[in-house]
């Protein structure tokens, strides 16, 4: 497997661990994360959003498509720059901030790993 198809598995990962959390056990996370309890469905619909999303990654990194995995990379950029933009706004806590970064991180892991494969 190519390390560019690594890191989206990787993070196809990471994404499936966020969404069986927010499914089965909301509340231990926001609780972590020092966010307020909820018993409203739409953190369990994120979960499962977030499930589905993590299946994208997956499937897409076996299949080695370079494609998504470009696109995977503008879009952890894009969300890094609106989570920003919330939390510097207050309208988001900072954690959210924290979590964002990690991701554009792991963006920049896979951008690396096309280039590198670019220029062998």
């Amino acid at each position: 497997m190519k390390h560019a198809a690594i890191s989206v598995l990787v993070f196809g990962f990471y994404l499936a661990g966020q969404g069986a959390i927010l499914l089965l056990a909301p509340n231990l996370l926001l609780g972590i994360l020092g966010l307020p309890p909820t018993d409203e469905a739409w953190i369990r619909a994120v979960g499962v959003a977030l499930l589905v999303l993590s299946y994208y990654y997956v499937r897409t990194s076996l299949a080695n498509n370079l494609a998504f995995f470009r696109l995977s990379v503008h879009g952890r950029s894009i969300q890094l720059l609106l989570i920003g933009g919330l939390v510097l706004s207050g309208s988001a806590p900072a954690i959210l901030g924290a979590f964002a970064l990690f991701e554009f991180l792991s963006g920049v892991w896979t951008w690396l790993a096309l280039r590198s494969a670019a220029e062998s």
